[in-house]
Parts: structure tokens; sequence; C-alpha cells
């Protein structure tokens, strides 16, 4: 998912799920910060570089793919971007892969719960880190977040489905390989990363064999993944956002303390019935980049206006912070979250049996509140000679079938049913 998504998208569904204006700026916020928490910006900021969330195509070009260096793109992109749904799965003819095939990404499994409940009585930062690693299990799912040729490569079997007088209709999607020129829908002309051979390359990370197609709520398409041993797959974007939305809403209210718990596989319907044919119009209107749309509609809620997001915002606060309260600004506050999640994943993954994100410090069990606890920490790890936070080697997994719950635009469309709860659905 992208800025039009994880910023816009999530202020309405901070907003209707009961938050105030200034509240949901802050979550959407910081569920946007996600995709720009380079090691880059936190040297920069003087930060601790084991928050990042994310990694630059520099970084990533430098990043070594040894053990270590591959733990750690595995602990960055698994925690943030491609949540792992099932780490137990079985594998079927995919032994040697195991491990990266149960980090491929899909919504509804159990470290979904665990990463909203992780956010449950802390900051809005917190809140908005939770809210961006759930809506991008729908984006990125059947995706895994480890460089993985035999898990994430695709092949020339890739297709659109169209929606014409005529009925559906199937156009071939054509990649290249040209980062400067813009996807053109019309056209069917996406860029993806070029193709390697070499199953560690970095080319083969997450959905950069699909380019940004993923990111797109409108397209619908059909491919068969390599995991699957090349078995077939339709992906209904517009569907799958629709989840993202409703479920991001049910998991605020969660948050808030609405609900008194959060269960996957269910989704607060009620709250955007009365605004079902227009969320539905962005999720389906063909276009590159919808924050004028999510912005539009944001505003109509809230009567607010909805700010440009401004990387440099609150960089001044942390970097004047005294040594002692840079924990209590806001950025302090998102990077305690995002170091808290991802050691929870890291220790989720480690501790079924998978050594591709290596280990972690538990700072949730621990209960460190802020940067100056960090540096003890960083200080006994160094003493020890443990690494910053272990990533891992990759394993991957066979072509089982990941529902995507069922939450269908039919029952979305006639607004039935608060918090409804689906089970089933087609191949996500």
């Amino acid at each position: 998912m992208q800025e039009d998504f994880h910023y816009y998208a999530t202020y309405c569904a901070a907003y209707l799920a009961g938050y105030s204006h200034e509240e949901s700026m802050e979550i959407c916020y910081s569920a946007q910060f996600v995709d720009l928490c380079s090691r880059t910006l936190l040297s920069k900021l003087g930060g601790p570089k084991a928050a990042a969330t994310t990694q630059l195509q520099l970084e990533l070009m430098d990043a070594r793919t040894d053990l270590t260096g591959l733990q750690d793109i595995t602990r960055i992109w698994s925690s943030f971007h491609f949540l792992p749904r099932d780490l137990h799965a079985e594998v079927k003819g995919l032994k040697r892969y195991r491990d990266k095939y149960r980090l491929i990404c899909g919504p509804n499994g159990d470290l979904v719960r665990d990463t909203v409940e992780l956010a449950k009585g802390k900051s809005l930062q917190a809140a908005g880190v939770a809210m961006h690693v759930l809506a991008d299990t729908w984006a990125h799912q059947h995706f895994a977040g480890t460089p993985s040729l035999v898990i994430n490569n695709t092949n020339y079997h890739f297709f659109e489905i169209l929606e014409t007088e005529e009925g559906l209709k199937d156009r071939r999607v054509l990649f290249r390989h040209s980062a400067s020129a813009p996807d053109d829908p019309e056209a069917g002309l996406y860029t993806n990363s070029v193709y390697q051979s070499s199953e560690k390359n970095i080319m083969n990370l997450g959905h950069g064999r699909a380019g940004h197609l993923p990111d797109y709520s409108f397209i619908r398409y059909r491919y068969m993944p390599a995991w699957g041993k090349y078995r077939e797959i339709i992906k209904n974007n517009p569907e799958d956002y629709l989840h993202a939305f409703t479920q991001m809403i049910y998991a605020l209210r969660y948050l808030r303390g609405d609900n008194p718990s959060f269960e996957t596989d269910t989704y607060d319907v009620a709250a955007v019935s009365p605004y079902a044919k227009e969320i539905w119009a962005i999720l389906r209107r063909r276009q590159l980049d919808a924050s004028a749309d999510w912005k539009a509609f944001g505003e109509k809620l809230s009567g607010r206006t909805i700010g440009d997001f401004d990387i440099g915002a609150y960089q001044k606060e942390y970097v004047d912070a005294e040594k002692g309260s840079k924990g209590n600004t806001f950025l302090g506050k998102f990077f305690l979250a995002a170091l808290t999640q991802k050691s929870m994943v890291t220790n989720r993954i480690h501790s079924s049996g998978n050594s591709l994100a290596g280990i972690s410090i538990d700072f949730n069990e621990k209960g460190f509140g802020g940067m100056a606890d960090f540096a003890s920490i960083l200080e006994a790890r160094a003493d020890s000679a443990v690494e910053e936070i272990t990533d891992g080697l990759l394993d991957q997994r066979s072509a089982e079938e990941f529902d995507s719950g069922g939450l269908k635009a039919e029952e979305f469309d006639s607004g039935e049913g608060a918090a409804a709860e689906e089970q089933g659905g087609e191949d996500a």
C-alpha cells in the first residue's frame, strides 16, 4: 500500500472508529511514517538504528546477503510490511524452503492479532504502526518479506482482469525495468524488479517482481506465484482493500476500548454503511494515487483540514529534546512502538523454530519505557556480542489455500451487519 491508504484512508478509519481529528492525524502520520523510517533517517536524527521500519533502495543495494544481513532484512520487512500469516504452515514438496514458505504474508493470522493486541494501552504512534502492518497483510499477501526467488518470483503468466461492456476480460500485464517511468494502467504497463537467478538476491524481496501493482486498490489480477508451483491465484484488490479498511476500524475501536477483544476475520461494516458507495468508488477508480479522493472523504467526515504528510514535522522536537526526554517526543514514542513490534515478530518467528529473522530482546515483556533504556540495552548487547536484532535465512512454503476472509462487495454495499464476521473467501 501507499500514502493514499496508509495516511489518508487510515485517517478516515481512525475518525470513523471514534478518535478525534487530532488523534486521527497522529495515528495516520505514524502509519505512513513506517514507510519512511530508514536507518539513513535515524542516523540523521541520532535515533536508535534498530528502530528502522524500512530500507531505502540504496540501503538495500548495499545490504549484505550473508546470514546476518539476510536476518536484518527479514526482521524489518516481515515485521512491518509482510507479516507472516502462518508460522507453522505445512509444506508439500518444498521442505528445503519450508522456513521461507512460512514467512509468506497474509491477513487474519495469529500475528495480526498479536500486533493489534501489542498496541493496546500504548501510544497513538503504536496504533498507527499496527494499522500499517494490518493493512499491508491484505495488499501484500502471497509474498514474503525476505529475499527469495523461490517464494517471490512471478513469470509471464500475469493478467489483469478488466471489466468491459462484454463482461470480464483478461489483459496480459507487461513488466519493464525502468524505475523512472511511471506505471501506465491504461496500457497495462508496470515497472518491476529485474529478474535475478540467485535465490537470495535483493531483487527477489517482497513483491518487487510484481512491481507496485499489488499496491493499487483498483486492480484485479491473476498470476502464478513461484511458491505455489506456478498454480494460478486470483487477487481482487478492491475487495481486499475493503477488508483492510473495515478491519482497521474494528481494530481501532478495540484499541480505544469500545470493543472488549480483537478477533480476526471481523470487520466493522456498519461504520461505513452510510458511505458505502463513495468508498467503493474510491477503491475501484483506476488511478495510481487515490490520495485526493481519500483526503476529500476524510475532510467531509470530520469537517477539518487534513494536512499533507510532512516527513520533517516532528524531527526538530526529537533532535532538540534532552537525552532523558527523547522517549516522550512524538518520534520517540514511534521508535519505541517500532522496536516493540519488531522484537515481538522476531521472537514469534524464532520461537516457531525458524531462524530467518534471528532473535531479539523482548521489549514488551521487559517493559522498557524509553530511549534511555534502549541505550543501556545496546550496551548490554554489545558486551555479550549479540547483534542488533538478528535476522535470518529464509525458507518458503508451498501452495495451500490462503482464505482472505470473505467480506463481499455485495454485503458492503447493502451495509448489513455490524462488525460482521466472515470466514472463507476465494484464493487469498
